[in-house]
């Protein structure tokens, strides 16, 4: 009798552990802040290198935090890396290759019905889901936030938006409240921002967990910050050519509101058990006087510049503050890592790898796997799809469907000068074998 019950304390702490020595009925879950902006260049803060800007709020993020020198975004473009980020998965699994757009015809992709999404999961552990800003990830049901696990919706279902202040996509009104059209006035920065707070300061009221996912549309274009910042940036730097200083001044009044956010999180208290994440979904685009720093390309190119991204990591007396990784992660690592935050074993069919312990500074290997980026465009691109893929330092890649696939090594070319012979290295068989195998199982997923 005495073996039996020492068994089934044995059995019972197996059960309510997960693998990382996690309790999965902590009573105390974290809370979880996703911030995703749009389009931000890896050399458009000034913590990443950008002499012409000053963003101290996410400076003070990424300094209270854990920086990651080497993030990638699961694609050149916006939808497929908020897929891949939700889901956990690769975008083209999950019917999102490229950019859901409301022209049909001008459409490339529609959200796999059988998808799950982080919120849904977290949902199971009891968490309060929020999402607060740009979905692009469909616009009408099933493929809508509040189908897909989130409990509350405050935002723009379209992709970008024409014009900051009156938040139209040719000429469609796409903001809404859950799914409620709605009409706010201001600008969509500090309209999210407004919401958010309203939502931290609600939050206090309950017990639960919360999981908020607030993506911002800016920097995305057009490039349009309030009036009164543009001066300023001007006044700052005379020499500064117009073009490039709205894109700073744009930057500076998104830093200015997570500023606000991450101040309303110690208010509030919950800045004592929050993990904070803050990413963009994708490079820079050059044509718009956006920076990527040295590295080459920028949105829409599978060279560095187009998907390696800012990426900082806060949780107070979790994460060491000031510290950095070179370790490498992806959009798609976010949703496992998540999972194993909260407590939860992550579902058998995402793609991700938990990142958890680099997050706690403890030893990690995190690019023994073939990883791939893809994106499917119309226009130039013919409806085709163009691909990258990578296993540690080697890396294959093409920025159209119809030029050659180039390799480099990222090890000892990190800006992509000068590609390699692939008959000189016997691995790039190996990657663009898998790159082969990826696309045939994603090809089982319909994406119209």
């Amino acid at each position: 009798m005495k073996r039996i019950i020492i068994l089934l304390c044995i059995l019972s702490v197996i059960v309510n552990f997960d693998i990382s020595g996690q309790s999965l009925t902590d009573p105390d879950p974290p809370n979880i802040l996703c911030i995703m902006v749009d389009d931000l260049g890896y050399g458009d803060l000034s913590i990443q290198g950008a002499a012409d800007m000053q963003t101290p709020n996410i400076d003070a993020l990424a300094n209270q935090g854990l920086i990651f020198t080497h993030f990638y975004a699961n694609s050149t473009v916006c939808s497929p890396s908020r897929a891949a980020l939700l889901t956990g998965r690769y975008p083209d699994m999950v019917g999102v290759p490229g950019v859901i757009r409301q022209d049909s015809q001008n459409s490339w992709g529609n959200l796999a019905d059988s998808a799950l999404f982080i919120s849904e999961v977290l949902n199971t552990r009891g968490y309060h889901t929020a999402m607060i800003g740009k979905w692009h990830l469909g616009l009408k049901s099933p493929d809508i936030p509040n189908e897909k696990g989130f409990d509350l919706f405050k935002g723009f279902l379209g992709d970008m938006m024409d014009d900051y202040w009156t938040h139209r996509r040719g000429g469609i009104n796409w903001m809404r409240h859950n799914k409620k059209e709605i009409d706010p006035e201001g600008h969509a920065t500090e309209i999210f921002t407004e919401w958010t707070l309203e939502y931290l300061n609600e939050r206090t009221k309950e017990d639960d967990p919360f999981f908020l996912y607030l993506a911002y549309n800016a920097p995305h274009f057009p490039i349009q910050p309030p009036r009164e910042w543009l001066d300023k940036v001007i006044a700052r730097q005379s020499n500064i050519s117009e073009e490039r200083a709205k894109n700073v001044a744009f930057i500076e009044h998104l830093d200015f509101n997570i500023g606000r956010i991450m101040h309303c999180l110690k208010e509030t208290g919950f800045d004592d058990n929050t993990l904070v994440v803050f990413t963009s979904d994708n490079g820079g685009a050059l044509r718009y006087a956006q920076s990527n720093g040295k590295l080459r390309g920028g949105k829409q190119d599978m060279f560095e510049g187009g998907i390696r991204v800012p990426a900082f990591f806060y949780w107070k007396n979790k994460i060491k503050p000031a510290t950095k990784t070179h370790n490498f992660a992806m959009l798609m690592d976010l949703f496992p890592t998540f999972c194993e935050v909260a407590g939860i074993n992550k579902p058998e069919s995402i793609n991700g790898t938990s990142i958890l312990h680099t997050l706690l500074g403890k030893e990690q290997k995190t690019d023994n796997r073939y990883v791939f980026w893809v994106r499917r465009e119309g226009g130039k691109y013919g409806g085709q799809a163009y691909y990258a893929a990578r296993y540690q330092n080697f890396k294959i890649l093409q920025n159209t469907p119809y030029e050659p696939i180039q390799l480099f090594n990222m090890e000892n070319d990190e800006y992509e000068e000068d590609p390699i012979n692939p008959s000189e290295i016997e691995i790039f068989q190996q990657i663009r074998f898998q790159l082969q195998e990826h696309i045939r199982k994603s090809g089982v997923t319909p994406w119209q």
